[in-house]
Parts: structure tokens; C-alpha cells; sequence
């Protein structure tokens, strides 16, 4: 088997799905892209069995097969050569692979693609479109509160929650928790839910075609989901767990409002947190009047510092204490230039809301409270 094919061409889509790839991967086939071409197209796949991605270009080709090649060495070797048509030539045999350029000569020993895992297929499914941005958006503004703890599996991915008249999107690690809403984004009438795990939509986020807007074809059953837009089309397996029932954990009666600057109340955190104790990360919001104290101490060090921040306050004086950077994080993925602050009691979870927001989208954000030293 023989094909020619632009150098930076072949670069940039093997750059595209490398991600996927791990070092050491459970089944060792899989530190090899598989390469399979049939009538002049060459459909590159990458999988790590959770997620596979593939992407498909168009090679001078006579003669249609399939060899796995060795990832890590085919993208090195690519990205030192400069723009040229460079030819493959596969021995069938034995998958020896020979590699030609202008001025030289590569050769490295390739696999049977018969011992690639097959990539499944979504059949029986639902699907929708969705555009790129959106879906971009959606996993930017969620996809960072999730769990990293695999006792917890559900929350180790982003929820999705196909409804009739909106698509819902959940993270939570069980400290905080983001609710992100979408009416531009419909289903029909009975309501699709699945969990995509964090390392996807890390994959996918990195993929997506974000210059122009494009729409994304999702389809999904009960046990995997698949995207393709442009020549891209991924697959990954769902995470097969009941995700908690975050509706009941969103407090409907933070009736104390604080409104203030994002900009002026994340550089104070900034500044705070570096004197705070290093395994709480707790500081400290005094609230009163249309003022807000805000202070962290480090008793293991004597360290301690205190700012006052103006606000506009609709609500009784509280104090409560939070982790810094989780209210960072959290603030960090808020466009807005302003931030509502919901709360309620000094041992209930607070709210933060976007003053204003996309005309599509709803964001709720969830912070659960610090318990205070003279709170105890």
C-alpha cells in the first residue's frame, strides 16, 4: 500500500486527535494510530477504548489498506520536516513502513490494524444539532467543577439533560456546583439525560471549530455519544452511574442579596488568599451595610490581611466564610461585570449569579460555606 500526502497537512490532523493517545495505555496497540484508506481518503483513528476520535483527508492513493502506525514517532518525525509531499509505503506482509521526503528516508515498524479496537457505533440512538460555540460555552462553563474522584464516577463527568424546550448542563464536585442552562439547544418531549466524562469534552473542547460558527451533529444512546462536524467525528463512552439530584440542592430561599464588582471582589480574593491557611483556603466575608470585610488568617504561620470592598446589600448583616479558590474559580468563569451573591445562613449554601447574561443562557452557580472557628 502506497500514498502521498502533504507533510503539514498530515501534521495538523494528527495534532487534532493526539490528545486522545496516552503513553501507556492498557492495551499497547493503542500508542498507534490506525490508518485505513479506501477510494483516496485516509481516515486517521485514535482511541484510548473510552473516547475515540477520526478524522478523515484526502491522499493520492491507488490502492485501499489499513496499518497501525506508531503515533508518537510518525508526529515527531512530521513535525521537524518542513511543507512537502512525503509518500508511505506500507509493506502488507509484515506493516514495515517506509517514509520518503525530498531529502530523506524514515523507516519504523508498524502493527496489523485487525488488532485495533474496533470503534463503536451509536445505533438506536437520538440526535440533535448543536452549534459549535454553544456547545463550547456549555462545557467552558462546567466543565471545571467537576470531581476528580473516582469513588464518585458521576461527578467525574459534565450531566446533560435534553429537554423539550432547553438543554441543561451539570458539574459538581460536592464543595461546589454549576448549573448551566440553554434554550437555544431543544429536544422533544420526553427528556435525554447522559454523563460525558471530563476527558472527553477536554478532547472535544480542543477540537471544536470555533472561527465560525458551525453546527455539531450529536448523537447519543444509552451507552455512548458521538460527535462529527467538518471531517471529525468522535465517540466516547458515558458514564453509566445516576447523577445526584441537584434541583434539591440549590437553595430557593437566599433571599440575602449582594451585588457587587467581579473584577473588585476576585483581585481581593487574589490577594487574601495568599494569607490564608494553605489546607483550608478559608476566608472570611463580613458583611454590613453596603460593605464587605473581607479577611483570612494563617494561625500556623501568623500570617493575616483584610480588605473592605463596597457593595450594594439587600438583606440582613451575615458573616460567612468560603474557600478561596473555589469562589476564584467560580468567578473566573463569569463574564460578567458584575456578580449577585444569594445568601442565606452562615452553614447554607451560597448563590453566585452573572448580573447579566447571554440571551439564551441561565447560570447558576452553588458554593458551599466553610464552617467559621467561632461559627463551631
Amino acid at each position: 500500500m502506497n500514498f502521498i500526502v502533504s507533510s503539514s497537512y498530515l501534521l495538523k490532523n494528527l495534532n487534532a486527535i493526539s490528545g486522545v493517545i496516552t503513553s501507556n495505555p492498557v492495551v499497547p496497540i493503542l500508542e498507534n494510530v490506525l490508518f485505513e484508506i479506501e477510494s483516496g481518503n485516509l481516515l486517521i483513528t485514535a482511541s484510548d477504548l473510552q473516547t475515540s476520535i477520526m478524522v478523515e483527508l484526502q491522499v493520492e492513493s491507488k490502492e485501499d489498506g489499513s496499518v497501525a502506525i506508531p503515533a508518537k514517532i510518525l508526529i515527531e518525525t512530521l513535525k521537524n520536516l518542513p511543507e512537502q509531499p512525503v509518500t508511505f509505503s506500507i509493506d502488507d506482509q509484515n506493516y514495515n513502513i517506509e517514509i520518503n521526503s525530498d531529502n530523506g528516508r524514515y523507516k519504523l515498524a508498524g502493527e496489523n490494524s485487525a488488532d485495533f479496537p474496533k470503534v463503536p457505533e451509536v445505533t438506536d440512538g437520538y440526535n440533535t444539532m448543536v452549534n459549535s460555540k454553544v456547545l463550547n460555552s456549555a462545557i467552558s462553563n462546567t466543565i471545571f467543577s467537576t470531581s476528580t474522584d473516582e469513588l464518585r464516577p458521576a461527578m467525574t463527568g459534565v450531566f446533560f439533560r435534553l429537554s423539550e424546550n432547553s438543554c441543561t448542563y451539570v458539574s459538581t464536585d460536592g464543595h461546589r456546583l454549576v448549573k448551566y442552562i440553554r434554550s437555544d439547544i431543544k429536544g422533544d418531549e420526553v427528556d435525554h439525560d447522559m454523563i460525558l466524562p471530563r476527558k472527553s469534552l477536554n478532547l472535544l473542547r480542543s477540537i471544536l471549530p470555533l472561527e465560525k460558527s458551525s453546527e455539531i451533529k450529536l448523537e447519543f444512546n444509552a451507552s455512548n455519544a458521538y460527535f462529527s462536524f467538518e471531517n471529525v467525528q468522535m465517540v466516547c463512552r458515558l458514564i453509566d452511574e445516576r447523577y445526584p439530584d441537584y434541583d434539591n440542592v440549590i437553595p430557593s430561599d437566599n433571599t440575602n442579596l449582594v451585588t457587587l464588582s467581579k473584577s473588585e471582589i476576585l483581585g481581593s480574593l487574589k490577594r487574601i488568599s495568599i494569607y490564608a491557611n494553605k489546607t483550608t483556603n478559608q476566608v472570611r466575608f463580613k458583611i454590613t451595610g453596603s460593605e464587605i470585610l473581607i479577611s483570612a488568617e494563617d494561625l500556623d504561620f501568623s500570617n493575616e490581611a483584610n480588605e473592605r470592598i463596597s457593595c450594594d446589600h439587600d438583606g440582613d448583616d451575615i458573616e460567612i466564610g468560603f474557600n478561596a479558590k473555589f469562589l476564584i474559580e467560580l468567578l473566573m468563569n463569569i463574564d460578567s461585570d458584575k456578580v449577585i451573591l444569594k445568601l442565606s445562613e452562615p452553614n447554607k449554601a451560597g448563590l453566585i449569579i452573572p448580573e447579566s447574561m447571554g440571551e439564551n443562557e441561565e447560570i447558576t452557580m452553588l458554593v458551599m460555606p466553610v464552617m467559621l472557628n467561632d461559627n463551631v
